[in-house]
């Protein structure tokens, strides 16, 4: 047929379909009908034909049932009322003594998907169900689960459900593998298919009958199934065991979440069940597809958080191929970072090294990155490699190269010296921004040591009226005050031409305030500007997280097999209360909920304190014991910004009520508690930072120890374990006011020094000289006696039991640094 229009092609298609001499020859019909659908692929509106198409339906050709019944499903809904001159040809082949054409009728009528003809279809169904044919008992199945899904509201037939339970035990597997789905979707509303013992042991028993895909579906809804006695544990495991080393990878990975499921109270077994999956993790590894190999790093890598040397002997087998994907090298890198020991340092690094001159300028950008990692635990080793590297003058190479080291001698104060010889002269191979933002750091920070720092700022001085960073300006004002409080003499010019341009001439608000507090802070003196700006040079709490200890199996199983391990950043990423705040880049989603930022939450868990808060204690008795005993998990990923963290603290303000400390709104609640601590607000910081990072409570900003009022702002993701997790975004703040420990009565006169009791409290009477020469009575709160912090918690969505277990966690780290601290 010559190329026609759309209303052409229309018009003479219905002229060939309404010919007798095609229709009489069965051929030529069909090849016309294949042009239909054809045209139909290529956009053409063809629902014109439909009247024509229907009559075409009544043919025992099945190859011209099945084009036709394409056409048919796909303009339904655009001619309800023809559609209803298909029903009685459907129902007829519903009785046809060819099952195909029996499954073929059943699954094209369920599929028109028109509520009009739902009394049509129940009949056939229900008699397919019953059908000897067991690829009609497979459509009926499914078909009842595509009625419910169009009419979710309507009554579930009682009788239809017992049919749908006893074809579990159908002779064929596809069969009850469908009768599975067709449950969950149809019992959707009252928790999915009733997962009983009979049930259980019925489906493990046929577990090998099933294709793939039947038995993942099969251990997946499982999954809600907890045995009974210790026996009944074992005895399922038994029967999981052959598909725990199954060569597919995805019945391993869905045995293996089994497995953590059914195992969560015996960790011996969980860790044997780790190390029978290694072959076939490493099988995967080296899988024709590409998505099946990324997958596989994913979840190894979760598995190494628990059993760190699972993979130690094979660490070869993570090598890059020369024609493997940047993403899969990228991943693969991150795990022989790892997979590192003293015993194949030496060899991980020369093959990191070869993957820094990759022709993927991420590639190789990672590759540097992983070295960095490596040096915090191997610098001299390390330091070599990257100081090699700056000597290929590339640009790409020499920006990873100062970013690493930036974050190298932040963890590693020791590594400065060594970085900062390192340093001369790479300024003309820096062309990014995340490049000149870290040589300018590091020149702020030890720009004493370094030399040339003058002479290297000054170029950026005189350039930076084309200067289009906005991260770059404001890293430059505060290395040129660093520099400046450290050697004025070489930078007092430069330092005063480059504010006179942020305040007169930079047309950014931002670089404008920061050079004018810059330039106000120098009115006060240096000794000021050293306290604001002089901070430390180094994060010695970050050390805590180095080589940490293996973590239980419970903080990652329930993201196994899930695509959580594939949402994880490409990098690990730092703490975000660095000590200089411009060192980490964040990018803040706008016009975000606080439940936007749970949507790609890493799932981990932290068992919880046992020391709960008072007004937890009070109120757990409303609470099911069984909800109480729970499992809590805390994450840090999504990880919050310091702008975000303001924005959703302040999106919701506290506002009075009469119930209490309490204000609670649908999906949103804020609790305020007093409690009782000796020593809290003394503590150093990074102390503080440390333990909250181990059970993984990130603090965000806090005041200096022995200032008043001390504050503490912190957050944390919670969820509880279970069949629907529940998670939440916690926010909270720490302040303690000091009101409680110092109370000084004043009272004119001459006094001496003395014990004053007052109300049973004993306290120390201290005497100070006025301005005047009278003397005073100070009184003080003896030292040891405990102070009141006050904790106020915002959390979203609202979980009650999750916001109690977090003070309890909360609690709980905050007396053991009490204790230490006495």
């Amino acid at each position: 047929m010559p190329y026609l229009g759309g209303e052409d092609t229309v018009r003479e298609l219905r002229r060939a379909l309404s010919n007798p001499n095609v229709q009489s020859d069965q051929l030529r019909y069909r090849n016309t009908i294949l042009k239909v659908i054809r045209a139909m692929s290529q956009g053409v509106d063809v629902s014109g034909l439909f009247s024509d198409m229907v009559k075409a339906c009544a043919t025992v050709d099945i190859v011209q049932k099945k084009l036709v019944y394409v056409f048919l499903c796909s303009y339904a809904a655009l001619n309800p009322e023809l559609s209803l001159l298909v029903i009685n040809t459907l129902r007829k082949d519903c009785q046809d003594a060819n099952p195909m054409v029996r499954s073929l009728a059943l699954r094209n009528m369920t599929n028109l998907r028109l509520p009009s003809l739902m009394e049509y279809v129940e009949q056939p169904l229900t008699a397919g169900l019953r059908d000897r044919a067991a690829c009609v008992r497979r459509v009926a199945v499914l078909g009842w689960a595509k009625l419910h899904n169009l009419q979710p509201n309507s009554e579930i037939d009682a009788a239809v459900v017992n049919e749908l339970y006893s074809l579990l035990r159908d002779p064929d597997p596809v069969v009850m593998v469908n009768c599975l789905r067709a449950l969950e979707e149809i019992l959707k509303e009252e928790g999915g298919i009733a997962i009983n013992k009979p049930i259980t042991h019925h489906l493990l028993n046929r577990l090998k009958e099933s294709d793939v895909w039947g038995q993942c579906e099969v251990l997946r809804i499982l999954q809600r199934y907890r045995p009974q006695s210790e026996d009944e544990l074992f005895d399922i495991l038994s029967l999981l065991d052959a598909s725990l080393v199954s060569p597919h990878p995805q019945v391993m990975a869905a045995t293996l979440s089994l497995f953590l499921s059914l195992c969560s109270g015996l960790p011996a077994v969980s860790l044997a069940a780790l190390e029978r999956v290694r072959g076939p993790l490493l099988a995967a590894c080296g899988s024709v597809s590409r998505e099946l190999r990324f997958t596989a790093l994913c979840h190894i890598q979760l598995l190494l958080r628990s059993l760190p040397g699972l993979m130690g002997a094979h660490y070869k087998r993570f090598f890059c191929g020369y024609a493997e994907p940047a993403y899969i090298k990228q991943r693969k890198m991150q795990v022989l970072v790892e997979l590192v020991n003293d015993e194949n340092v030496t060899m991980l690094l020369d093959e990191l090294k070869g993957y820094c001159t990759d022709v993927n300028t991420d590639t190789a950008q990672a590759a540097i990155s992983a070295i960095g990692r490596i040096g915090r635990s191997y610098s001299d080793r390390c330091l070599e490699i990257l100081t090699g590297l700056l000597a290929l003058k590339q640009e790409h190479i020499t920006s990873a190269v100062v970013q690493t080291m930036r974050d190298l001698v932040w963890v590693c104060p020791q590594c400065s010296d060594t970085v900062c010889l390192a340093l001369e002269g790479c300024e003309e191979m820096l062309q990014d921004s995340q490049g000149r933002q870290a040589l300018l750091w590091l020149l702020g920070v030890y720009g004493e040591q370094v030399s040339s720092a003058p002479y290297t700022l000054e170029v950026f001085i005189d350039g930076v009226r084309s200067e289009v960073s906005l991260g770059v300006k404001m890293e430059l004002l505060t290395t040129t005050m660093r520099l400046f409080l450290c050697r004025p003499a070489e930078t007092q010019d430069m330092l005063g031409r480059l504010l006179h341009y942020c305040i007169e001439e930079e047309p950014d608000m931002c670089v404008r305030d920061q050079a004018l507090l810059y330039y106000r802070l120098l009115h006060f003196g240096i000794e000021e500007t050293q306290k604001v700006l002089q901070g430390r040079r180094s994060d010695p709490s970050l050390g805590v997280l180095i080589g940490r200890p293996a973590e239980p199996i419970s903080q990652w199983a329930c993201s196994f097999n899930t695509l959580e391990p594939l949402r994880q950043g490409t990098v690990e990423t730092e703490s975000t209360s660095r000590g200089s705040p411009e060192h980490v880049t964040f990018e803040p989603k706008p016009n975000t909920d606080l439940s936007d930022t749970l949507n790609c939450s890493q799932v981990e868990k932290v068992p919880s304190g046992s020391v709960s808060a008072s007004r937890c204690t009070n109120s757990s008795a409303d609470v099911p014991a069984s909800s109480v005993a729970a499992p809590l998990s805390l994450s840090l990923s999504p990880a919050l910004s310091p702008e975000e963290f303001e924005r959703l603290w302040l999106q919701r303000q506290v506002l009075p009520t009469e119930q209490g400390d309490e204000k609670m709104e649908e999906d949103y609640m804020c609790l305020e508690e007093q409690i009782q601590f000796p020593a809290i607000p003394h503590c150093s910081p990074q102390s503080l930072q440390a333990a909250m990072q181990l059970v993984n409570i990130q603090t965000l900003a806090f005041t200096p120890p022995h200032t008043l009022p001390w504050r503490v702002y912190l957050y944390t993701h919670t969820q509880h374990a279970g069949d629907t997790p529940h998670i939440t975004l916690i926010l909270g703040e720490l302040l303690y006011t000091g009101e409680a420990n110092q109370r000084a009565v004043l009272k004119k006169g001459v006094c001496d020094r003395e014990l004053a009791v007052e109300g049973g409290e004993e306290e120390q009477v201290e005497e100070e000289a006025t301005a005047d020469g009278q003397r005073v009575r100070v009184s003080m709160r003896k030292e040891g006696e405990e102070e009141e912090l006050k904790v106020t918690l915002k959390q979203q969505p609202r979980d009650d039991k999750a916001l109690k277990g977090f003070l309890s966690i909360l609690t709980t780290v905050l007396h053991t640094l009490s204790s230490e601290r006495k």
